[in-house]
């Protein structure tokens, strides 16, 4: 059967993809923060999944105002990168897995969440920034994706303890679809950060790394935190942070902390990055 061996929790900041992709990786701004993810390239590089379930939200690329929906899977056989307004990134084509695609959907919808099925979308920077920082500029990406997509824009969000039950959903999904295959889940996003209004550029060093710390020892906590906490401590983008939660409760209740890196600021962001273990 398919399992999850590991998932991935990692910001998405739009900046990091262009300073990759004009290669200022190794600049006095940006070398901080790409040496922690140097450890991951390492790891995931030994033994590369076979599929990556990637949690993300777009940011007004595949959806608008006109459609919003809180819980989407992307069942198609491949994604471009889009154009967010400055020209495509240059980086390859996202491969997916629709057999893998199609059955969580089949099995989400039936174990009672509603998702919207995508046959056909481009992704943002949400979901290639996170595979630049760990799989560099390849030819083409090393691993198959199924998008998760997740509304963390337009209020309501869905709370954290949907996102958590949600990612439990998922793990008994994988665990049904008989296919040998290593699968890894990423939740993509955050950590604190505001981009608008008197408080842009609210930074909120402890909470993320409270957040970071009971994501191990004590996520049963995260689980209840209200929206109204996430605005008030960590912004109004901090709420990105739920999409953590689908990741941590797709591994089950134990987990091994592989890696961590914590960087400030981003392009006023606070940057998060943690490797957890599902084998246990």
């Amino acid at each position: 059967m398919a399992r999850i061996t590991a998932g991935v929790a990692a910001s998405h900041v739009p900046a990091i993809g262009a300073a990759i992709d004009h290669d200022q990786e190794g600049t006095d701004y940006w070398k901080p923060l790409f040496d922690g993810f140097a450890w991951t390239r390492e790891w995931i590089s030994r033994e590369p999944p076979d599929v990556v379930i990637l949690v993300y939200n777009d940011h007004a690329t595949a959806f608008d105002l006109r459609m919003i929906p809180t819980f989407a899977i992307g069942c198609g056989d491949s994604f471009r990168p889009a154009d967010e307004g400055f020209g495509a990134r240059p980086v390859p084509t996202v491969q997916g897995h629709p057999e893998l695609a199609w059955h969580l959907a089949e099995s989400l919808i039936l174990d009672e969440f509603d998702m919207t099925v995508l046959n056909e979308h481009d992704v943002d920077h949400g979901l290639t920034v996170p595979l630049s920082l760990m799989f560099g500029q390849p030819e083409a990406w090393p691993v198959k994706v199924v998008p998760v997509l997740v509304n963390v824009v337009q209020y309501p969000p869905p709370t954290g303890n949907r996102c958590w039950l949600l990612g439990e959903a998922i793990r008994r999904a994988v665990e049904s679809f008989d296919e040998n295959l290593d699968v890894q889940i990423w939740g993509t996003g955050g950590m604190s950060h505001q981009l608008q209004g008197p408080r842009a550029g609210l930074i909120n060093t402890p909470f993320d790394h409270a957040f970071m710390d009971r994501l191990v020892t004590d996520p049963e906590a995260l689980r209840r935190i209200p929206h109204l906490e996430y605005l008030r401590e960590v912004g109004t983008e901090g709420i990105e942070m739920v999409m953590w939660l689908i990741m941590r409760g797709a591994l089950g209740p134990d987990v091994t902390e592989l890696h961590r890196h914590y960087h400030v600021p981003a392009s006023n962001t606070a940057v998060g990055h943690m490797v957890l273990d599902a084998s246990a």
